[in-house]
């Protein structure tokens, strides 16, 4: 394939960061790159995709710099660009935990287990293994046996850890997250709360799927990704599917967003599903006026009228 995506963090002191995003922004458009990077004082965290000439000189900038020294890309072959516009964005974090008193990953955090010896925690019995992420990206795909926090940001993960402190507190915590970085900030944060065990996964999911030894084992279902590909395939082995149709239950692996702008929610549809239930996740969304797949199938007034009488079976209203 002539693209790649690259996925990489990196925590860094940073001066500067609205001066670094305006030249690095600079830097990515001349190599005609696309994707999404956040900076703060804290470092760098971005997803990248480009031609595999741009990206070889993407990550021998970022390597040559002697803040980024040591810095690791995990790397996607693509067909294209997994992104449509180029951004380079400063923040006061780069992945938003938003805790009152900040975890800094280069002075407190979680030990770290290679894709082997994560393996190995998964199949013991005396470790929790908690997945970092979001509901709808464990909803995709989970490690098998991992507990699933009930949370639709990174940042609400602290509060749902101490309404749940009671379940863990005594026991051996193993964390995994996408490619790594929202695991630095949580298990500091678990340790900081007085977790006095815990390790997580070094390099996230990602290196997971691509180690030799593992081959994504023990993983269930697809990888959510914040691109235009949506997903990606992990477990080598022995896959399965674990995602559930939002109408019918049945196995599905296919996002979409709610067709209502004002909800926008993600859900697991197929394209027939979609297609009788107006893009929508409820009868409420898929009767509104803004509704996107109403306007971007120039359905009628009557079609829409019918197919919004499908709704008046289902469990999801």
């Amino acid at each position: 394939m002539d693209y790649r995506v690259l996925l990489y963090y990196k925590y860094t002191s940073l001066d500067e960061p609205e001066t670094f995003a305006t030249e690095h922004l600079d830097f990515c458009k001349s190599l005609d790159l696309k994707g999404r990077i956040l900076v703060s004082t804290e470092g760098i965290n971005g997803t990248v995709s480009g031609t595999v000439e741009a990206t070889d000189q993407y990550m021998e900038a970022l390597q040559s710099d002697e803040r980024f020294k040591g810095i690791t890309f995990k790397i996607d072959e693509s067909e294209g660009h997994a992104f449509k516009k180029m951004h380079v964005r400063a923040r006061e974090e780069i992945v938003a935990l938003d805790l009152e008193d900040d975890v800094n990953p280069r002075e407190l955090t979680g030990a770290y287990l290679s894709p082997k010896e994560f393996k190995e925690a998964l199949q013991s019995d005396d470790t929790v293994v908690i997945d970092a992420r979001n509901d709808y990206e464990y909803d995709l795909g989970h490690f098998r046996g991992a507990v699933r926090p009930n949370i639709t940001r990174f940042r609400d993960l602290p509060d749902w850890i101490k309404e749940n402190k009671e379940q863990f507190m005594d026991k051996k915590i193993v964390t995994y997250c996408t490619g790594g970085i929202r695991c630095e900030k949580f298990s500091g944060f678990l340790l900081k709360e007085g977790f006095e065990d815990v390790s997580q996964l070094e390099g996230g999911i990602a290196t997971y799927g691509k180690d030799p030894e593992t081959q994504g084992e023990l993983w269930d279902g697809k990888m959510y990704v914040f691109d235009e590909r949506i997903s990606v395939e992990i477990n080598q082995v022995d896959k399965n599917v674990v995602g559930k149709e939002w109408f019918d239950g049945t196995p599905c692996e296919r996002y979409i967003n709610c067709s209502n702008p004002e909800c926008n929610r993600q859900i697991l549809v197929s394209e027939e599903n979609e297609a009788r239930y107006l893009g929508a996740c409820s009868h409420d969304c898929a009767a509104q006026e803004s509704n996107r797949y109403v306007k971007t199938h120039n359905i009628s007034d009557e079609e829409k009228t019918q197919r919004l009488e499908n709704f008046k079976d289902l469990v999801h209203q």
